[in-house]
This record gives structure tokens, sequence and C-alpha cells, in this order.
């Protein structure tokens, strides 16, 4: 089995305008991706023509525990346990309490609505707003005599 360890993508500068911050992330998520965990699981659903929900599945974090930011397009949500169970004497331990962190790179115009957690999972709602100037529009042509 061949791995690829680098992408040239150059070629495709030429043909685009104004877009170079994507191929950098495309990049970043590859750079990224060796390193990344599996823990905790999250899915990603489109609910909407521009509305988008993130599931983290957080079982057993309890209020204050969990927390979400969002800087400059990044959604940061980190996890840590604030109990002491070191008196427990556990036979067996299978639910996981360590901490975490997860991040999203979220598009352009992407904002976050809200986060509310219920039954385990963090379900963190997001809608894309993209201004009026940015929207398209047909541009008039005229005609000269």
């Amino acid at each position: 089995m061949t791995k690829i360890t680098s992408f040239d993508l150059t070629p495709f500068y030429r043909n685009t305008i104004g877009v170079d911050r994507l191929f950098d992330r495309i990049m970043d998520q590859f750079d990224h991706a060796a390193q990344s965990q599996n823990y905790p699981p999250y899915n990603i659903l489109k609910t909407g023509e521009d509305t988008y929900e993130i599931q983290v599945a957080v079982a057993g974090f309890a209020e204050g525990e969990v927390n979400v930011d969002f800087h400059e397009g990044q959604l940061v949500i980190t996890g840590e346990k604030n109990t002491d169970d070191s008196e427990l004497n556990y036979l067996h331990r299978g639910i996981s309490a360590r901490k975490f962190l997860r991040t999203f790179q979220l598009a352009d115009y992407v904002e976050v609505r809200d986060a509310v957690m219920k039954d385990g999972i963090l379900n963190v709602h997001l809608q894309r707003i993209v201004p009026e100037e940015m929207k398209p529009k047909r541009i008039a042509i005229s005609y000269a005599k």
C-alpha cells in the first residue's frame, strides 16, 4: 500500500482567485489527520439549507465540565472531569472519563447559534449567515451603440 505524504497544490492556485485559504485548510486537515484521536465520537448533520448540527458524545461529563469556545472560525470543544475518584476501587473501568479537546474549523460566515447538552450528547447548532453584499448578484450588461 502506498501512502501519499505530501501534496503539491500549486497547479490549482493559478486557476483560483481568493480561495488559497481553502487549500491551506485542506493541507492542515491532512497534517492533523494523523494526530487526531477518535475520542469523543461525534456526528455532523445538515439540518437545513444553511443550518448544521455537531453532536458530540460526552456521556459522564457533568455541568461545567464541558466548554464550547468559538473564535475566528474555529470551534473548540473541551472536557475535563472535576472528580477525584482515587478512593474508588474499580473492578472494571469501561466508561472513559479522560479529558478531551475536539476542534472544528468552520467555513466562512458560519456562526454558532447555541449549544445544548441532553442525554449525554452535546448538540452545537450552527448557521451560515452570508451578508447581502457577499451573496451572488446578476450584473446588468449595457450595450454600447
